[in-house]
């Protein structure tokens, strides 16, 4: 190579072996990114919530949940359709469009809730002279942008469904028909026929137990892993579930067994009906006469009566839930032409003097049935066609001398009358004119008026009230 050619020679630039190694950098970067973006999206993809329902997911419920403190809420009316309900505002009775209250309905049920209230009432409907029931959940109801929420412990008892939210990121939700379902092979396999089918049956599977009948149409009760837990010898057994327990069958005679298998009361009774879960207490049936007796049999009220409770359906517009108990504290007792009242414990509060309690229309066409004026806690009573008003303590707060004691809807709103003497006396004005004062469903009395009332009553004409005078 000579001087001339060495000078012509092309020199290689100094950088030309760093460019494959800076696309080699940039192609690793890229699939790191790439690589890294996959993995942020799946991590993303897993931590958002996903709700299942009998294990489908429903996409859209994640987002319906709201989070208080350790409490999760859900929307009422929301939530319904998606575990088999309708939804409609107000209450199932009144019809109404109260925005404070809204309630569920299935084939089934309904469930009313209320704003601000954790006590929510039950309906069975399939059922024949069906009274309701009700349940507690922990937290009141509440309105979240103008929507009404329960907690979750309260959905679950509301609309019979399982709520499980223990795997990460996860919440399980189950229907009562699907979990009933998902033993059937478990049950078959243990020999049983079936599980029993009645409504209220089904409920048990939340204290985990199952009703199963035998080829011989015997019943009994298993656990979910098939352990008898009470043996299959009964002609019929009946979940209840506001304690738990269950109604067991044997020779036309009725008892309670609980969940675990014990007898609480003897299978000694011609028929057995929870009056009021609160207070623990039955009515029972004996040879067609009736008593009280608590979940452990002791008797409250002994077995000599006609009736025990009273028929509440002429009384649909004053909103009474229990036949049983009244205001309250006072369960109507019939002893052969004569109605009395008694307490919770048993105790006699009211003699066996009155025709009737209520007040049922008949000429006037404003007039609606009455029962009881709930603000107040009073209930009607009835006398050879007379009516009065009695306490909650069974104090006479206005004798049955009174010709109508009713109740009229003006504009939408409950007005209670009384007509005596060719007046009509606004009932309300008039209890609190004799220092009987409204709190609520609660009812406090002035000490120093007298609500032992006798003979002497007088009407102003003029004002159109009712003065009392005890008797000297």
């Amino acid at each position: 190579m000579n001087i001339i050619e060495e000078s012509f020679t092309t020199k290689k630039p100094k950088n030309s072996k760093l460019l494959p190694k800076i696309i080699l950098a940039s192609i690793v970067l890229i699939v790191i990114a790439i690589i890294g973006i996959v993995m942020t999206l799946s991590y993303l993809k897993n931590a958002t919530l996903k709700v299942y329902v009998d294990d489908k997911l429903q996409t859209d419920l994640a987002d319906m949940l709201v989070e208080e403190g350790s409490t999760t809420y859900v929307p009422i009316r929301d939530i319904a359709s998606y575990l088999g309900y309708e939804s409609y505002s107000g209450d199932y009775a009144e019809r109404s469009e109260e925005k404070n209250k809204c309630y569920i309905q299935s084939n089934n049920e309904i469930a009313n809730f209320v704003l601000n209230s954790n006590k929510i009432y039950k309906l069975e409907m399939q059922a024949s002279n069906a009274s309701y029931k009700y349940f507690y959940s922990k937290q009141p109801v509440k309105a979240i942008n103008g929507k009404l929420y329960i907690s979750t412990d309260g959905m679950e008892s509301a609309f019979n469904v399982s709520y499980n939210n223990t795997a990460e990121n996860r919440i399980d939700i189950y229907t009562m028909d699907y979990l009933v379902q998902s033993y059937n092979a478990m049950v078959l396999d243990k020999g049983y026929a079936k599980i029993n089918q009645e409504f209220n049956n089904y409920k048990s599977i939340f204290e985990s137990r199952l009703i199963v009948e035998t080829d011989e149409k015997m019943m009994g009760v298993i656990d979910l892993q098939g352990n008898v837990i009470i043996e299959p010898k009964y002609s019929k057994v009946t979940y209840i579930p506001e304690t738990g327990d269950f109604y067991a069958v044997n020779n036309g005679k009725v008892g309670i067994i609980s969940k675990n298998g014990d007898m609480r009361v003897q299978i000694l009774y011609d028929s057995l009906q929870l009056m009021d879960m609160d207070a623990g207490l039955y009515v029972a049936e004996r040879d067609k006469k009736y008593g009280i007796i608590d979940v452990r049999g002791n008797t409250k009220l002994y077995i000599e009566n006609d009736q025990i409770g009273i028929n509440i359906s002429p009384f649909e517009q004053n909103d009474i839930r229990n036949p049983y108990l009244l205001v309250d504290n006072l369960i109507p007792v019939k002893k052969g032409d004569y109605w009395g009242l008694v307490n919770k414990n048993g105790e006699q509060i009211v003699d066996f003097q009155f025709d009737s309690f209520g007040y049922i229309a008949n000429s006037n066409r404003d007039a609606l049935n009455l029962l009881v004026v709930p603000n107040y806690n009073v209930i009607v009573t009835c006398k050879d066609k007379k009516y009065g008003l009695i306490n909650s303590s069974g104090g006479e707060v206005f004798p049955t001398r009174a010709d109508d004691i009713y109740l009229s809807i003006e504009s939408g709103k409950r007005h209670y009358y009384l007509n005596y003497n060719n007046n009509r006396n606004d009932i309300e004005d008039w209890l609190d004119s004799i220092g009987v004062k409204a709190s609520g469903n609660s009812t406090t009395t002035n000490t120093n008026t007298s609500t032992d009332v006798t003979s002497n009553e007088t009407v102003n004409e003029n004002t159109n009230e009712t003065t009392q005078e005890t008797q000297s």
